[in-house]
């Protein structure tokens, strides 16, 4: 997920200037003006790191230099210090909270998402992991990019990547049919159309009206099964990207993938984050 340097520098100056507020007064009151010092970024809990880029982006907005031993995605284990932070000692404290915040989130959604990739894998089961917009105002950008990090798929990022019908949409058109059909003719071509679907006879429905996606939403995995095998015989399996969305978790993942669903979209990834426990410790004076 590239974003120009420049921007995701303002992305990230707008939340320091909401923390900083008016200013840091307890290191105005305690520390010294002009010290320099040295901080360590540490991991206390072992993890796949994310917003590596995002901290060192944002430390050396503010004057400060960045020597990082990891990358993006990289294995860090309990006790490592994979970041070192020189400068101005009041602006080290000014901003390591919110550096610390977003290390600590991006980590955390993208350790969680390696976690159920890497048991797809093993299963040798080829669903692709997704995040849902059941993100924190504010981080959204931020969370889908951890986990993008963490090797699943941010999926729709804004609402004008896709069309998405839900159940609200369907119930303001009139119906399933009519908000289909509007969808083919008012959109552009280049933008895919998924229908959320709340049994396996609808989401033939569906695959009949020409979506390019369908979402099985709150199935069990035995209605997912089902949902499949209405689409093999109509036809459509393999012509159709299947997701499945709700209820799903770490235990019950693998029955969703054996089911023959292409993407599993997990909202827990980011709306129940796990931070993972990193901490920033002043080693020089």
């Amino acid at each position: 997920m590239f974003v120009p340097r420049k921007i995701l520098e303002e992305k990230l100056l707008r939340l320091l200037a909401e923390d900083v507020g008016q200013g840091d007064a307890t290191s105005e009151a305690v520390v010294p003006c002009g010290l320099k010092t040295t901080a360590e970024i540490i991991a206390k809990t072992g993890g796949v790191v994310a917003g590596v880029e995002e901290a060192t982006i944002l430390a050396e907005a503010l004057g400060l230099k960045v020597d990082s031993t990891a990358v993006d995605g990289s294995v860090v284990k309990s006790g490592q210090v994979f970041m070192r932070i020189q400068g101005d000692a009041k602006t080290i404290l000014a901003v390591e909270r919110t550096l610390l915040n977003l290390l600590s989130r991006m980590s955390g959604i993208a350790t969680a998402t390696r976690a159920l990739t890497e048991k797809l894998r093993k299963a040798n089961l080829p669903s692709k992991i997704a995040a849902t917009r059941k993100t924190a105002p504010g981080l959204l950008f931020f969370d889908k990019k951890a986990v993008s990090i963490g090797g699943g798929d941010a999926h729709r990022l804004h609402l004008d990547d896709m069309v998405l019908i839900k159940d609200n949409h369907i119930a303001l058109a009139g119906s399933l049919e009519t908000a289909v059909k509007r969808a083919k003719q008012n959109v552009s071509f280049s933008k895919k159309i998924e229908v959320e679907v709340e049994n396996p006879e609808d989401a033939l429905r569906v695959a009949e009206l020409g979506a390019d996606m369908v979402m099985l939403d709150n199935f069990s995995p035995q209605q997912a099964k089902e949902a499949v095998r209405l689409l093999k015989k109509g036809g459509f399996f393999g012509r159709v990207i299947l997701e499945a969305s709700g209820g799903i978790t770490p235990q019950n993942l693998l029955e969703f993938a054996s089911a023959g669903v292409d993407v599993i979209s997990l909202g827990e990834l980011t709306h129940s984050v796990k931070s993972l426990d990193i901490s920033l410790e002043i080693t020089r004076a």
